[in-house]
Formats: structure tokens, sequence, C-alpha cells
């Protein structure tokens, strides 16, 4: 089985963070292949970015379907894409904010979301509603600290604000918003005695159990493969 991990942004440094999380969970004989696209925003902030990273993850995920790959991870809390990217891909593709969200759903009556800058918590509302979450999810914290800077002193900043969200809200765990803290729910469950959930590994666990089973996404209608048109400009080579 090939599950390829796309990190929507540009940031080599994060990729190889993901891999390392994802090839934890991996079970043998599971090859993971975590990539960056070529083009799109070194980190993904904003609704801009979210937007301009989409080309650059669908182009993975076609190269992909050339390669034979069984399912995909979209490893960003956004879940940018990640309808077009189930058009074009054969096997389950999965979000990692949707796998963070339903994994913390198994582990108690409601859990809170601790992610990055403010100005994504309402993205992160979205999600759970779309997601048949809003009752579950307590809250949407930020830590305020960009993406990129998600190292060093910055473990400490988000265990104490994971630990005041859990008490704000009467969380029963927690779910990291963005990949930069992948290999930090163990460190912060320890500190905390919570569950800490990680969308990254959630969501490769989640398609290799689809890929064992045989599923894959229903191609009847809305997510048939794209209909053939030409497309001009920089997408010239994404038409069908």
């Amino acid at each position: 089985m090939i599950i390829k991990v796309v990190n929507p942004n540009t940031s080599l440094e994060m990729t190889a963070l993901v891999e390392r999380s994802a090839k934890a969970v991996a079970a043998p004989g599971t090859e993971v292949l975590a990539v960056s696209p070529a083009m799109g925003p070194e980190s993904i902030e904003s609704h801009y970015d979210e937007a301009l990273s989409v080309p650059g993850l669908l182009d993975e995920i076609r190269a992909g379907e050339e390669s034979g790959v069984d399912g995909y991870v979209v490893a960003c809390f956004g879940d940018p894409g990640l309808d077009a990217a189930r058009e074009v891909a054969r096997g389950p593709v999965v979000g990692m904010a949707e796998a963070g969200m339903r994994t913390a759903a198994y582990l108690g009556r409601g859990f809170t979301v601790v992610t990055t800058l403010s100005r994504t918590r309402g993205r992160t509302w979205e999600l759970a509603e779309r997601y048949g979450m809003r009752d579950l999810c307590r809250g949407v914290h930020a830590c305020d600290i960009p993406v990129l800077e998600l190292e060093g002193d910055a473990l400490d900043v988000v265990t104490a604000a994971c630990a005041r969200a859990v008490e704000q809200d009467e969380a029963d765990a927690v779910v990291l918003g963005c990949a930069g803290m992948t290999d930090w729910a163990t460190p912060i469950a320890e500190a905390i005695g919570v569950p800490v959930v990680d969308g990254v590994q959630s969501a490769v666990l989640t398609v290799q159990g689809l890929v064992e089973m045989g599923l894959r996404t229903g191609k009847r209608d809305e997510f048939a493969t794209p209909l053939p048109k030409r497309y001009t400009g920089m997408l010239r080579d994404f038409g069908y």
C-alpha cells in the first residue's frame, strides 16, 4: 500500500516533520510518501494562502494517480482542496482536520481545538460544522504563533494554551490545529493529562484502514472525475 501525504505548503522542513510523524504510525508494508507541491505559499494562514495552495496540491494528487498511489492525506488543518482532490483521486483522500475531529469524538463528550493564529479560528468552526462536529467541538483557541515559528519554546506556549482550553471548555480531549504541531501530541498529553490528537497521524491511519477494507470515494455523482474542458494561462495543464 502506498499513501501519499501532501503538505500543501512549500516548507520542506515541515514536510520532513510530517513524514516522520506519518511513518511512525504506518503499518509494516505501508509506504508513506510525504511531499510539498512545487508551487504555492510557504505557509497557509489565510483564505488567500489556502486558495493558492490548491493547484499545487491537485498537481501532487494527479501525479500520485499516475504512479499508483492508493490513498492520500491532506496535511493542513484547513483541509484545503479536499473536495477537488476527491474528484481527482481513485482512492480515499482524508484531510487532517476531519480525521483529527472524528478521532477526538471517540474519546469523550467533547473536544477543544488549539490552533495557530486567531484568524484561522473561523475556518476551524466551519469545518466542525461541515463534519457534523459542531456540538462536540467545545471551543477553538489560538496560540498566536505563526506556522513557521512552531519550534523551540513554542511547545511550552502551545502546551499552556491546551491546558487553558481544556479548563475553559471542560473538554475531554484536544485536537492540535496545525500540521506543524504533529510531533507534540504525546508531550502535551503527558503535561496536561487529557488525550491530545494529531490530525496527521489520524488521517494516515484512516486512509490505511479504508484502503485495507477496499473502500474509496464514491464516484456516482458529485465526486466523479471532473468534466473534460480546456484550461488556460497558468492552469493550462490542469484540464481533463
